[in-house]
This record gives C-alpha cells, structure tokens and sequence, in this order.
C-alpha cells in the first residue's frame, strides 16, 4: 500500500482529529494508501501540545516550531493545515510553492484578498494537491443528499435553507479566544468559522449565487482574557443571509437562506440542510445525525419519509451498516476523499470530495458581499463583485 507522508501543522484540536483518524485507518477496507505521520509543528513546543503526538506516534521524526524547517524536510509528502485564520496565506502559499501537497482548514484565507492570493500562488505552481478541510458533507445523509442533487433528483429546486448553529458563547464570561478577535479570526466572523462549512455548497452544485441580503449580530461585544479583564470581542457572533441562486443550466432562480450562529440556545453543532424540489425534498440535520428526511411528490398524498442512515459511506469500512456514524467517522471520511484524489487524480464522484480552493473563493465573495450588505442594510449584488459562479 501506498504511504502518503504527512506533516501536521498546528497542534491543537483539529490536528488532533487528524493524526487520530490517521492512527485508525485500518478501519477503511479500500483504500490504495495510508497517511503516515512523520513530523508535527507548533508555535509553541509546550508539552501539553506535543507530548501527546511524540507518545502515540513513534513514526513521528521531526517537532519544530518552525513551519519552513518542516516544509524543507523531504520525508515530507503532504501537511496538514489547521492555523488561525491569519496565518493561512503566508503557510498555505509556503507549502504550495515548496511543492507539498496540501490540506488546510477552512476559510482558506481570513479574507477574499488572502483567499484570492493562495489561488494565485495555486495557478503559479500547479503541482500540489490543494483542497479545503471540511467533514460534516460525509455524514452519510448528507452524501445521498448532494448526490440527488448532482443527478437532478429532486426536479427544480424550490428553496434552499440551511445553517450551522451552536450555543458555546452563550455564556458572556467565556474567556475570549482568537476567533472572537477580528485580528485572528476575520472580519467575517462567524461565518468565515461556522459558515465556511455550508457556503461553498452552491458552487458544488453548480449554483450561482446572485445577490445577497445580511444581518449580523455582535450579541456580547466583550468578553474577560486570560487574566480575567474585559477585551473587545469585535467579530460577528451570528449572521443570517438570504440570496437569490440561479442554476446557469436551466436559467431557473430560487432563495437560499443561510444562517451561522455562536451564540443559539438549545443548538449545541447543529449543521442542517433543507432542499424542496418539485419531484422531492429533502432535509437532514446533526440534531439527529442518523436521519434522512424525504418527500416525493407523485400527485397523491403528501408524506414525509424517514430513514435511518446507518454506516453507509462513501469509502467502505469494516463498521457494519446497521451502526451509527459520527463525528470522527466524518473526519476519516473526509480524509479518505482527499487521499484517493491525491492518489487517483480525481475526486471519487462530485458528492465524496472535499472543497476545491475555488469553492472557497465562492464563499468568500457571498461573505464579503455579506459584510457590506449589512453595513450599507441593502441587498449587494454580487455579479458586481466579481461573482461567485460555480468554478
């Protein structure tokens, strides 16, 4: 089997995530090539950050705090990518022009000029491997979802309603962290965090997004450091949008409401998508993961159907399908997608394929269009803007 060399960039959690999903990957059954983690890097060479890497991964070679030392190492094939939003161009664009293959967590850029710049750099040196980390699109659900949209299942689409909400900053003397400081985070907000998950969706589908409407919120605009003192919390705690999206195929338009939210009560990761078609519909959320909601409309009576997903992915495992799937199966999966089209050279099919650096810029557009749509309190539109248009 083949062995694809990672390096893990950022220690924190996601890093984590990533080096457990490599330590299991016997679980897939057919896949071509494994991650092997070989050398990690961290701002600071704390032991609370390194210690659990160094004990559970003997193959590991190389700790530095220095992302350049691990980008000349040559043992190195690919890195995984989880920093604040700040530092993805400077080390996305490090690892694309060293030749390394890459995996960055979203929003690829804490703004549309930073996510413009790594898809230059990406056109400036083609070689690598360039794609955006984002799972919740493999829980099961969510693939049968994206593939009756690909093949057209669900006729003309109605409406569009999706969202990512949580409730962990409902609490106001929750210690500030970086992603409630502009500095780190974006002026985004939430929705370069939360919303990075959901907003490229339109351009898988092939969507245009035409125009946007934004509300956004700052709910607790301080919050105690970590000496216990009050410091701004400038960053956007919820937002909602509402844009109008035409399918250049059929010319048809619809609404897309689409909201990101920190701070909703009774919402702990609650990710959801609602699709109406004219032949059918479709909804499916965290709230219960192991469920897919459909209605197909044939003339007679209205009904929604429920079904009990179970362990049926997109790249086999040794878990029976009668299981549940979670949270870190999601993340497996999604590094499985981003080896077979590292291996293959293309994407298993359009649903089982991690965001495209394009994808992204998609997003970033609707976010920034967002921005200004709240500031100015009209509808932006984003044909002025340079689009987005599906890549």
């Amino acid at each position: 089997m083949k062995v694809i060399r990672f390096g893990i960039i950022g220690c924190g959690m996601m890093g984590r995530e990533f080096a457990s999903a490599a330590a299991r990957w016997c679980h897939l059954t057919e896949t071509e090539a494994r991650p092997h983690v070989v050398a990690i890097c961290n701002r600071t060479l704390s032991p609370n950050r390194i210690d659990w890497f160094t004990e559970h991964f003997p193959s590991i070679t190389q700790v530095t705090d220095d992302y350049r030392e691990l980008l000349k190492n040559s043992d190195v094939d690919a890195v995984y990518c989880a920093v604040p939003h700040h530092l993805h161009q400077q080390l996305y664009c490090a690892a694309i022009e060293a030749g390394t293959h890459l995996l960055g967590e979203k929003p690829f850029g804490i703004d549309l000029a930073a996510n413009e710049a790594i898809i230059d750099c990406m056109a400036e040196h083609p070689g690598p491997l360039v794609r955006c980390s984002s799972q919740f699109l493999f829980f099961p659900g969510v693939q049968r979802m994206l593939q009756m949209v690909v093949e057209g299942a669900l006729g003309r689409i109605i409406d569009v309603d999706s969202g990512f909400l949580h409730s962990s900053d409902l609490d106001p003397l929750k210690p500030i962290n970086w992603k409630r400081m502009s500095e780190y985070n974006g002026e985004y907000g939430v929705l370069g965090d939360l919303g990075a998950h959901l907003a490229y969706l339109p351009a898988r589908f092939g969507w245009n997004v035409e125009n946007v409407r934004a509300l956004c919120s700052n709910i607790v605009p301080q919050r105690p450091d970590g000496h216990g003192s009050p410091t701004p919390c400038d960053t956007w705690d919820n937002a909602t949008l509402l844009s109008e999206v035409s399918d250049p195929v059929t010319g048809e338009r619809f609404p897309w409401t689409f909201r990101a939210a920190r701070i909703m009560p009774g919402e702990r990761n609650t990710w959801y998508l609602s699709i109406h078609g004219t032949k059918r519909c479709a909804r499916f959320s965290l709230k219960n993961p192991a469920l897919l909601e459909l209605l197909e409309y044939n003339g007679g009576e209205q009904r929604w159907e429920q079904i009990n997903m179970g362990f049926e992915t997109s790249y086999p495992t040794i878990t029976g399908g009668i299981f549940q799937f979670g949270a870190p199966d999601a993340f497996m999966q999604m590094m499985a997608a981003y080896i077979y089209e590292l291996v293959h050279g293309a994407p298993l099919n359009a649903a089982a394929a991690c965001p495209t650096p394009e994808e992204m810029h998609c997003a970033h557009v609707v976010f920034s269009a967002a921005l200004q749509s709240h500031r100015d309190q009209q509808v932006v539109s984003l044909e002025s803007r340079g689009g987005p248009s599906a890549p």
